[in-house]
């Protein structure tokens, strides 16, 4: 793994957004990974503002979320279809054709799932896949304890990424219970990985990443068995490393 260290949030979230954008003019039909969250909002600032001054066209990008919630209608401002749609797509020329997340709310779920799974295949897979890191050390929402083999599925979130999320809610109680995910193998399958991780709270996760072995109860260190992965965190992430 491949470590970038910056001073603060706005420095990662340039260094990233750098990064991508590079990517991006080298292979303008790029196939995208994205998350959500307050981890890589800083970053989709950068490609707004990068896209209004230098014109970078995102005409022939495709992108693929990771995850959203189930239960939660696009429309919702707490879907993740709503935060990308007005966190980046409506900012951005990428075709709306082309920007696909899991639907939540279908009434056959597992369909979806490989519905989606196969979706991904069929586009030629992920070039670049942005993630985070929970506390628990999840990626995407694969909780503890998710087998590294999985594929697209649907999980039931842990109480604590649950409560994580809680903030963007009016209560835990309207925090979903469930998700739908890409899968860590799904993940795994990306030919590029950037974790982005900022913060205190992030540190012990990214150490136990950085400094110890693989297990299933700790998602992320699945990350040790993929060969192009490239960590951009501030000094507080960075802090026991």
């Amino acid at each position: 793994m491949k470590i970038i260290s910056t001073e603060n949030y706005q420095e990662m979230s340039i260094k990233a957004g750098l990064l991508l954008t590079e990517k991006i003019r080298s292979n303008p039909a790029i196939t995208l990974g994205l998350a959500t969250g307050s981890t890589p909002k800083g970053i989709y600032q950068f490609l707004i503002k990068d896209h209004q001054d230098n014109h970078t066209t995102y005409n022939q990008v495709k992108s693929v979320n990771l995850d959203e919630y189930i239960g939660l209608a696009p429309s919702n401002p707490n879907s993740y279809r709503y935060f990308m749609q007005h966190n980046l797509f409506e900012h951005l020329d990428i075709q709306g054709s082309n920007t696909y997340l899991p639907n939540g709310t279908v009434s056959d779920l597992e369909a979806e799932c490989n519905r989606y799974e196969k979706l991904i295949e069929g586009i030629g897979g992920v070039d670049l896949q942005l993630l985070g890191i929970g506390q628990n050390g999840h990626i995407g929402f694969n909780e503890p304890g998710t087998s590294f083999n999985s594929r697209t599925h649907i999980i039931t979130l842990a109480e604590n990424t649950r409560l994580a999320n809680s903030r963007f809610f009016n209560s835990i109680d309207e925090v979903p219970k469930q998700a739908i995910t890409m899968g860590i193998a799904t993940i795994l399958k990306s030919t590029e990985i950037f974790l982005l991780a900022s913060g205190e709270a992030k540190a012990e996760a990214l150490a136990r990443l950085i400094n110890d072995g693989m297990s299933e109860d700790f998602p992320a260190s699945a990350l040790k068995l993929h060969e192009n992965v490239t960590i951009i965190a501030d000094k507080d992430a960075l802090k026991y490393i």
